[in-house]
């Protein structure tokens, strides 16, 4: 079992998307999207210069399946996660918003999609460059109630569990079995607070994501 550990630098409920009963990462962070499987964990801790929220869990979830974009846009479980934009925020920041036509992206008016709804090929290119979703359904997404990562974490064995700046650490072994101890311990799955973004909403066009 392995972890996947990286930085939430913008929190919309978007990447990962904890709603609708399962949580998913459908866009950015493609190289976590490429390699993580089954069984495995992957955590966002929380950013230090947007929100000072370092050291912070914003989300875990354990990968209980990989799906390709098509089958994901297809599937009735998550119609739901399709973005609309006149719904409430949850509807809005839906990320299921790739699926394939006559060997085209196709990008759905979203969050990672121009004002307008015009396609982002920059948003398009870095999402689509590995055709695979991860879907949890036993998750913690925390967002602004976000704890604070027990200190035994910061340094267990000389790893940390958090990572410092951009990009992602792969974690394996003791300190992934006693975090998801840690986890199980304190007994809350599911969705327990908002995105930090929701307080300050508007139509918000992103960057590309490492």
């Amino acid at each position: 079992m392995r972890a996947y550990s990286y930085v939430v630098a913008r929190d919309f409920g978007f990447a990962p998307n904890p709603y609708f009963g399962f949580c998913t990462l459908a866009t950015c962070k493609p190289m976590i999207r490429g390699y993580a499987s089954t069984g495995d964990w992957v955590i966002g801790t929380g950013a230090k210069i947007k929100y000072n929220f370092a050291g912070r869990l914003i989300f875990a979830m354990q990968v209980s399946e990989v799906l390709d974009f098509n089958a994901y846009w297809d599937d009735p479980r998550f119609l739901l996660k399709r973005p609309y934009l006149n719904g409430s925020l949850k509807a809005i920041y839906g990320d299921n918003i790739y699926h394939e036509s006559n060997n085209q992206w196709m990008q759905a008016d979203s969050h990672h999609s121009f004002e307008g709804g015009s396609p982002n090929q920059a948003n398009i290119d870095n999402d689509t460059s590995q055709n695979r979703i991860l879907v949890g359904t036993k998750f913690v997404y925390f967002g602004n109630q976000a704890p604070v990562i027990p200190k035994e974490f910061r340094s267990f064995k000389g790893e940390d569990i958090c990572k410092s700046h951009s990009g992602h650490k792969i974690l394996q072994g003791p300190i992934v079995t006693a975090f998801v101890c840690w986890l199980e311990e304190k007994g809350r799955w599911g969705v327990q607070g908002e995105p930090l973004e929701f307080k300050r909403h508007q139509r918000f066009v992103s960057p590309i994501l490492p």
